[in-house]
Parts: structure tokens; C-alpha cells; sequence
């Protein structure tokens, strides 16, 4: 088995799923008792990680906060530093399967292409906060904006500050999401269509995941 780890990433515009799948997807690897340990965890905040989850407070709480572009940019940073010198780099470093539900390109797509901040400027600040710890493999979960909204406000999930941006904005995360799989020249960002049922979301990414696996760790 390879002594490093794996690192998967979980991205797409709210309401696309990502943490019902994921959560599914855990369970189905589960199954099939593998030789090396996964964790499961999320962004902003991070799996018992006080100082990244009152971060994620600020960031997503329901209070009218003018958080300004800049400063929101630099507190997901923040957040994501911490919990990689925590948690995802040391569980990496034991050889885990580390499946995250969002990360770096969250930030280049929100506040950099979203808020209009420069991807490039907010890959800068979190490159410094990452230690260089880049994902594997990224899944996009890829919906527009009307059909994730129209999830959200069914109540599939609970609403968060970001959620009640106006539709412009998310307008944009979609464009953005859009740009960074077109840009993806290495094939570590692949793309799923999240529209379509949930086991069928959950049997592409299965799929995905498990070639990873193998070619990886060689289970």
C-alpha cells in the first residue's frame, strides 16, 4: 500500500448534493473493508477542529453579517489552514482515504471568480494556508442554480448566509464551476451531473472513486 494517502475533494454550486452523496458514498465504501482508514470531513470548519468550525460560524451563520469580499476570502483561508495542519495532512501522512466536502476550489470559485476577487489572487492567499496539500481527485457535482435553489428552498438541506445571496451570485459560482472543469488540463477535476436521481449521482461517483482507489492503494 502506498504510504501516502489519498485526497478526494467534493465541489458544486449549493443544492447540488455533495454532502448527501458523500455521506452515502462513505457508507458504500465501508463495505468493502479496506486496509486503510477514511475520514470524512468538511469545509469551512473541519472534523473536530474548534478553531476552523467557529470560523465556518462567522462565515455561514444566519445573522446579517456585511462580511466584505476580502475579508470573507481570507477567513475561508484561514479556516482551510487550520484544518489542514490538523487533520488533513496528518491523516494523509498515516496513509487515509480523506474525502473532503469542499476545499480549495470553492474559494476560487466564490470569492475569486463570484465576488470578482481574481482566481489567481485568492489561489495566492490559500496556497499559503495549504502547504502545498492539493487534492488527488476533485468531483464537481454540477447543477444550475435554479434546480440546486429549488432543493435548498424544499428544505433538503438548511440555509446558510451564502444561500440567500441573490440568484446572480450563484449564477456566477456555476459559471465559475464551469471555467475551472474547462481550464482542467491534469483530468483531476471531473465533472457529475447532479441533476439526475440520487443513486444515480451516487453510482457515477462510486465509479469514479473506486478507480481512484485501486490505482492508488491497488485494492
Amino acid at each position: 500500500m502506498s504510504k501516502k494517502g489519498l485526497f478526494i475533494t467534493f465541489e458544486g454550486p449549493d443544492g447540488s448534493g455533495k454532502s448527501t452523496i458523500l455521506s452515502k458514498l462513505y457508507d458504500l465504501l465501508k463495505k468493502h473493508h479496506y486496509s486503510f482508514d477514511i475520514d470524512v470531513t468538511r469545509e469551512p470548519g473541519g472534523r473536530n477542529n474548534a478553531i476552523a468550525e467557529d470560523i465556518r460560524n462567522i462565515l455561514l451563520n444566519k445573522m446579517e453579517y456585511q462580511i466584505s469580499p476580502r475579508a470573507e476570502a481570507l477567513l475561508f483561508a484561514a479556516s482551510r489552514a487550520q484544518h489542514v495542519k490538523d487533520f488533513i495532512k496528518p491523516n494523509l501522512e498515516r496513509g487515509h482515504l480523506v474525502l473532503c466536502d469542499r476545499y480549495i476550489h470553492s474559494s476560487l470559485v466564490y470569492q475569486g471568480y463570484a465576488r470578482q476577487l481574481g482566481i489567481k489572487e485568492v489561489w495566492d492567499i490559500n496556497a499559503f494556508g495549504i502547504d502545498n496539500v492539493l487534492p488527488d481527485l476533485t468531483i464537481i457535482l454540477m447543477i444550475k442554480p435554479e434546480g440546486g435553489l429549488e432543493r435548498i428552498n424544499n428544505g433538503l438541506r438548511e440555509v446558510n448566509r451564502l444561500d440567500k445571496e441573490k440568484i446572480t451570485l450563484h449564477q456566477l459560482v456555476y459559471e465559475g464551476y464551469q471555467k475551472i472543469i474547462k481550464e482542467n488540463s491534469n483530468k483531476t477535476i471531473i465533472a457529475v451531473d447532479a441533476s439526475q436521481t440520487i443513486d444515480q449521482v451516487l453510482a457515477d461517483v462510486s465509479k469514479l472513486i473506486t478507480s481512484k482507489i485501486k490505482e492508488h492503494y491497488g485494492e
